[in-house]
Parts: structure tokens; sequence; C-alpha cells
């Protein structure tokens, strides 16, 4: 335990460092606080000359003056330095957030296989909320309540030795039970944001694909699984709860007891001559600014073993490797692709892809067939780097593409798939999606003309535009893969991958994709992964790959003469054309 705490603090001193809280600030802050709780010392020791004043029935109005200029001094100190630790937390928690965000969109692929995305977005607000709280609320609280119990404590000792003795007999029976529950909170803090983490990845789950839910009457079954979330995250709720309970009466119990004590021993010292009452009242007022400070202590002990928690996660994300980038290497990416003996798998012990080579010469199309399954498309997440070979290399002439400036790389390749994505907002967004130079209407015009998607775009009331809904919901089918077609156009890419990318469509909607992925393939390096023979009859090559590795290659007419397997998926291909 005591090395997990180690880790947890050594951990916020970091997230402090990422955070960047305005030391300036910061320090104006705690001054304005400690001026505040200054001002409330003061505030008892006018109220005993009052109190000893009225009893010898005589009021300086010097006194009444001061003690209105404490108060008055008490509440713009405290609330100028409330407003400014509510700065500091915010642009605290935004600088984190910020950091945050650029990591983990620099995480590699293999993360988001491992991780859903509700877990994640739940680092970058619930955790990062937590550490937030205890900056702005508890912060300078704890360091102002500090500095009240002491400046209280000499106070009162200068007082009455016998009466503070009395109050300071409290604090170590509050020790021994505070801070075992502070360690079962830090505990119960981490199961309940790692639960958080889950529910949250489950609605995003479900409401990404919630035409599925509905489509298939996922309803009970999602219903189940949400209130499953929701019965753990209530009884770890409850868990606090109960250490609440035991918490909040006991410093109650506590408070009550030391102000039972201190009013009948303190009556009886007044009654003998041994006490004023204007002492006794500032000794009672006094007991308070030590007993609230104490408390907050307590709540900011309990706080910060929650934001241990949060921070813990915060840095294990943070300390995830991001992709790799080199600024060597340098090609025009008009050479050769050649898979060198290039072995790879998802999970250890289970491998994709064995021994693969092949290559490919600028400006060919080339075709991958084969069975689901042998590995097609994980040849074109590692041409995309969404992961490295595990054996053998991949080069851009004698290049190894690793070595390659992995923006500049994917800026050179265009990617269609069956299932373009398309995000929320408008088709213009869509069409230029992450070009980084400004693209004018004349070019974004020809790039949806080229794709045969001007026609429908234009038919639109708001054309361009107009939103098509969370991922691309409001268009077609046909309609999505032309705007991810203008897309790769606007891009101009050297290098363009084709996954399936017609096999979805209608009869009428495929015309018009083909015709416009011709557009796009001219004068271009083209990959291409199809069950269709229409689209990959002319292809300058045909890859097999049959069980992670390349089992023939060839024109269609060579392998019709040599291969078995591509001989089978033909006949096949030709009976479901039949069939329809």
């Amino acid at each position: 335990m005591e090395t997990t705490h180690k880790k947890s603090g050594s951990s916020f001193i970091q997230l402090i460092k990422i955070g960047k809280p305005a030391i300036g600030v910061l320090g104006f802050a705690i001054l304005l606080s400690l001026l505040e709780t200054g001002a409330s010392l003061i505030v008892p020791l006018f109220t005993k000359n009052l109190v000893d004043q009225v009893a010898k029935s005589g009021i300086e109005m010097s006194l009444i003056l001061l003690l209105l200029g404490a108060f008055i001094i008490q509440t713009i100190s405290g609330g100028v330095s409330f407003y400014l630790m509510s700065y500091i937390g915010e642009q605290f928690v935004s600088n984190i957030r910020k950091r945050l965000w650029d990591h983990i969109l620099e995480l590699p692929i293999p993360y988001f296989d491992k991780h859903q995305s509700g877990e994640t977005m739940s680092r970058v607000t619930q955790d990062t909320n937590t550490v937030k709280m205890l900056i702005t609320n508890h912060l300078v609280s704890s360091v102002s309540g500090i500095v009240s119990i002491i400046g209280a404590l000499i106070i009162l000792i200068m007082i009455d030795w016998k009466m503070t003795l009395i109050m300071l007999c409290s604090i170590p029976i509050s020790m021994i039970v505070l801070f075992p529950l502070g360690r079962k909170v830090y505990s119960i803090s981490k199961q309940t944001q790692d639960e958080l983490a889950s529910f949250n990845a489950h609605l995003g789950r479900v409401l990404s694909d919630i035409r599925l839910v509905k489509s298939y009457n996922g309803q009970l079954l999602e219903r189940k699984k949400g209130y499953k979330g929701i019965q753990e995250l209530f009884r770890f709720g409850l868990k606090e709860a109960k250490i609440q309970a035991i918490v909040s009466p006991f410093m109650t119990t506590i408070l009550m007891v030391v102000l039972v004590i201190l009013i009948g021993y303190g009556g009886a010292r007044v009654a003998s001559g041994d006490l004023t009452a204007g002492s006794l009242v500032a000794i009672i007022i006094y007991m308070f600014q030590i007993v609230i400070p104490f408390s907050q202590l307590a709540t900011f002990f309990t706080n910060y073993q929650k934001a241990m928690g949060a921070t813990e996660r915060i840095q294990d994300l943070l300390n995830l490797s991001i992709e790799r980038d080199h600024n060597q290497g340098k090609t025009n990416h008009e050479e050769t692709i050649i898979f060198d003996r290039i072995s790879f798998g998802y999970e250890s012990g289970k491998t994709i892809l064995k021994d693969l080579s092949f290559q490919i010469e600028p400006g060919q199309t080339v075709a991958f067939v084969g069975p689901s399954g042998s590995g097609k498309t994980t040849i074109f997440s590692l041409i995309e780097r969404f992961y490295e070979p595990q054996h053998g290399s991949i080069n851009i002439g004698n290049m190894d593409i690793q070595k390659l400036q992995l923006t500049n790389w994917r800026e050179k390749i265009g990617y269609v798939s069956q299932e373009s994505p398309i995000m929320s907002g408008t088709i213009k967004d869509n069409i230029c999606y992450g070009l980084q130079k400004s693209v004018d209407e004349a070019e974004i015009r020809q790039a949806a003309e080229l794709a045969n998607a001007a026609g429908f775009i234009e038919n639109l009331p708001n054309q361009y535009d107009t939103e098509v809904g969370e991922r691309g919901m409001k268009l077609s089918g046909g309609q999505r893969q032309r705007i991810a077609i203008a897309r790769a156009l606007l891009r101009n890419p050297k290098i363009l991958l084709l996954d399936e990318a017609t096999s979805n469509l209608d009869s009428e909607s495929e015309g018009l994709v083909q015709s416009a992925l011709q557009h796009l393939m001219a004068g271009r390096t083209t990959l291409i992964i199809a069950h269709r023979l229409s689209t990959i009859l002319e292809a300058d090559q045909i890859i097999v790959i049959e069980d992670g590795t390349v089992s023939g290659a060839g024109t269609h007419r060579q392998l019709m003469e040599s291969h078995t397997l591509y001989q089978k998926l033909v006949q096949q291909q030709m009976k479901t054309q039949a069939a329809m």
C-alpha cells in the first residue's frame, strides 16, 4: 500500500507539471486566502473585547468599526480567492485535457483495438474533473485551514492553555478513525472510476450502434447490461456513503462533546471569576475555527485519495507509447513496393501473415484475392502503418517504410473501403477532411464531379453544406462511397487502396462508383481487394492470398490456367452472378 501511495504522489506531481497551474495567480490566491484567515482570527479577539466592554456597560465605536472592517476584508478576500482558484482549476484541467487529447490522437491502432472509446473518454472527462475538484475546492482551503488551526491554537494558548488542552485531545482521536477510512476511500474511488469508464464504454458502443440494437430488438439485452453497470456504480456509491456516514456523524459528535465540555467547564470558571465572559466566547469561536478547517482537511484528505486514483489512470494513459515517427528517409513514393518475408499477427500465437513476399511496380493495378480471413485487409493495414510487422520489412524502393516520416507517408495514400467512414458534419467537411491546406470551392466541385457525387449533392437543399448526420447515416451507401472517393481525389494520392469498395452496393450505385474509381485510379499505383471479378479482370497483377501467404500471382488468364483456388473463386463468382 505504501508503494502505491508513493507512486500516486509521484504521478500527481508529474500531472501538476503537465497542467502548468499559473504560479503567480496561485500565489496571489493563497495570499488572499491567508488574509481572509488572518481577518477571521482577529474577529474573536474583537468579539472578546466587545463582550467584556458590554459586561462593563461601555462600548467603544472604534472596536465596532474594526470588527466591521475585519468582516469586509474576510468577505472580499475570500470571494476573490475562490474565483482565482476556480480559474486555476479550469486552466489546469484544460491543459491536462489538451495534453491527453494530443496523446490519444497519436496512440497506435492496437490501443484502440483493446480499449473501448467510452473508457478512453472517461479518462479525459471524469478523471480530469476529479483532479480539478481537488485543486479548485480543496487546495487553498487546506493551506488556509492549516494556518487557521495553527493561528487559533497560538491565540488560545495565550488566552487560556487549560481550555486549549481540552480541544487538542480530540485531534488524535479523530485521526485514529480518519486515516484508515481515507485508505478505504482511495480503494473504492479507483474501483468506482474503473466501473464508470466501463459504463461509459458500454453507453458509447450502444449509442453508436443504436440502429443495430433496434433492428435486432437488442433493447432487452442492452438494458440488462446497462442495469448491471448502473447497479455496480450504485454499489460503489453506497460503499463511499457508508464511510461518509461514519465520518460526518463522528466529527459532529466530537465537536458537540468538546463544545459541551468547554461551555460547562468555561462557564464554571467564568462564575468563579477565573475567566472573563469575553474570553469564553472567544475560546468557543476559536474552537470552531479549529474544528471547521480540521473537517475541511479531512475532506481534502478524502478527495486527495480520489484524485490519486484518477491521476494514476491519467498517467498510465500518458505513459503509453505513441506512433513512432521519423524525420529521416525521403522517397518520391513512386518506387517499387516490396513486402519482404512479412509475418504478422494481431494476437500472440495467432499469425495472420506468414513469410509473405511480393512486389508492386509503380503505376501498377494489383488485385488481392483469396478466402475471407486470409489476411488481405491486414496487408492494407500494414501499408498504412497501423501496425508494424513482427518479422520482415515493407520497403519503398530500398527504404523501409518504418523509417519514413509518418504524416508524409499517409498523405500519399488514398483509402476507400466497403464501409468508408463518414464523420458527422457537412459534405464539404467530409470531402476536405484531413487536408492541411486550404481548398477552394472549384477544387471541391471538381473532385465531386469526378467521383460522380456532384449530381446528388447539388440536388440537396444545402448542397455541399448539407449535414450528413452521425456516421453519415442521412446518406445512402453509394452516396457515402462517392464522397469517400471525392475525398481521396482531393488528396491526390500516389498510392490507392481499394478494399471491396463496391461490394455492398446495388447495381446502379455500383456502376456510378466504378466509373468514379476509374477516374481515381488513373496514373496511380492501385491495390485492390475485391470479390467481384469485374473489378480485377484488367489488373496488371492478381495476387492470391491463401492462409496468410502468397500461393499464386499473375494475370487473370495466367491464374485461370494454373491456379486451382483462383479457378474455384472465379467459378463461385460466376454462379453467384448467374443466380442474380
